[in-house]
């Protein structure tokens, strides 16, 4: 419980607003990212987004020049009411949702098998990794003439 404050003639209205907006149990939306996971197998490794709500329309992703795969999200919500007769807005909140995360791939990610998909509020992704032939292609030797 917060002790009373005492109020002097010339603060006491922005302190009573601050006391009303500044409360525990008030919320802020995007106040921390969504958890990451990543998982990595003999064969793979998969990235795995907490995305409760989110669609597959709602994220980007892709992979940037400096071999990052790079992950956005953005959801804007806005609650409509129509009958507004004889009501006025004393709080009207608007739910905006933005994250992007850039991870760095590691070398042995086949970067032409990557795929995504959105199911039961969990963005995955599927890092395949190569296979020891194509390794030994990408690192192979070049000839001096």
């Amino acid at each position: 419980m917060t002790p009373m404050r005492k109020y002097n003639n010339q603060n006491w209205i922005p302190s009573i607003f601050n006391d009303f907006f500044d409360n525990d149990w008030m919320v802020k939306a995007n106040a921390t990212a969504p958890a990451i996971n990543v998982i990595e197998s003999d064969k793979d490794y998969k990235v795995e987004v907490a995305a409760p709500g989110m669609t597959k329309n709602d994220f980007n992703i892709h992979l940037s020049e400096d071999n990052e795969l790079v992950i956005s999200m953005e959801k804007k919500n806005e609650t409509k009411e129509e009958d507004k007769e004889n009501k006025k807005y004393l709080r009207r909140e608007f739910s905006y949702t933005q994250f992007q995360q850039a991870l760095v791939l590691p070398d042995d990610v086949d970067k032409d098998k990557i795929n995504a998909n959105v199911s039961d509020g969990v963005l995955t992704i599927e890092l395949p990794k190569r296979t020891p032939e194509e390794k030994a292609k990408v690192n192979r030797v070049i000839e001096i003439h």
